[in-house]
């Protein structure tokens, strides 16, 4: 279930009541007048079940709510109400395959923007999975791709492409097409230095055994690629976010990026190429995995998603 919360001019407070009352997925309605300052107004309150949420925010969005006044969304963890109850049981399909689209679209935008956070992490992902590369150590190599934040930029790609968000898929592309390069570049500087300190040796790279994987393309580098991008989009279209860890450890993106670090470094210039290709090859199948479950995905009304992401 989902917490509703309304701030909205008292002259529209009542209007914005009667469409929550008409709605059997909404619940625990309650209003306090005159409560919000600035801009003056009123607070309505109210618990949604999930699968009836894209519909009443479809409502208040009609209503101008979103330019007068504002609409806060948050789960709810525990809610002990017959009330409730029946209003999931009223509510028509089931909520973990409820779709909130504006929720969807806040999130992905969110965790995908180009910040000092998003390149601290691709960073320090880098070069674990460096370091898990020149220790032959798949334990390192799979603590890389938990750090690294990349999936949220793809589900961002993936949902700018189906619900022709430009400004999703501008802020998806440049997160990838500079934190990559960018991560790249400190950890090919990172390798640099462990080899001058004596702390890397580069000729290891020829007989690895543990990790070669990581470099090797083929037909399940694609597959794979694409089913952990179908779990991924699963998860947070029904806010599953436990499955996103099993996402995070399935796929060679990190890794693949670190590997041809190295082998550039050490002249590997093979080993670089095939690097490349699975980098591309994870980037690409997640990508359309997640397209390919967004549009698979009902959608409960034609209405048009195009408010823009605001910085903040």
């Amino acid at each position: 279930m989902l917490h509703l919360r309304i701030t909205c001019p008292a002259e529209v407070a009542d209007t914005v009541l009667d469409t929550l009352r008409t709605d059997l997925g909404v619940v625990h309605l309650s209003v306090l007048r005159g409560a919000v300052v600035d801009p003056p107004g009123d607070l309505v309150e109210a618990d949604v079940v999930r699968e009836a949420a894209d519909g009443v925010l479809a409502g208040l969005c009609a209503l101008g709510i979103d330019r007068v006044g504002s609409i806060t969304l948050e789960s709810l963890d525990t809610v002990l109400s017959n009330a409730a109850d029946a209003a999931a049981r009223a509510a028509p399909g089931d909520p973990a395959d409820a779709v909130v689209w504006d929720e969807l679209i806040a999130r992905t935008g969110d965790d995908s923007r180009l910040t000092l956070t998003f390149l601290a992490f691709l960073t320090l992902a880098c070069l674990i999975a460096v370091v898990g590369v020149v220790t032959d150590s798949p334990i390192t190599v799979v603590g890389a791709m938990v750090v690294g934040p990349e999936f949220a930029p793809l589900a961002a790609l993936a949902v700018g492409l189906v619900l022709r968000r430009g400004d999703l898929v501008r802020r998806a592309a440049l997160a990838l097409g500079v934190g990559f390069p960018l991560a790249m570049l400190i950890a090919a500087a990172g390798t640099l230095l462990g080899e001058w300190a004596g702390l890397i040796d580069i000729a290891v790279v020829s007989s690895l055994q543990q990790v070669d994987f990581i470099y090797q393309v083929g037909p399940f580098s694609l597959i794979l690629a694409l089913l952990a991008g179908a779990a991924g989009m699963l998860s947070l279209t029904s806010a599953r976010s436990a499955v996103l860890i099993g996402v995070f450890i399935s796929v060679t993106t990190v890794p693949a990026a670190a590997f041809a670090v190295v082998a550039v470094t050490a002249g590997a210039w093979r080993t670089v190429l095939e690097s490349s290709l699975q980098l591309l090859v994870n980037l690409v199948g997640i990508t359309v995995a997640g397209i390919l479950v967004l549009m698979l995905r009902t959608r409960r009304d034609n209405r048009n998603l195009g408010r823009p992401l605001v910085d903040g």
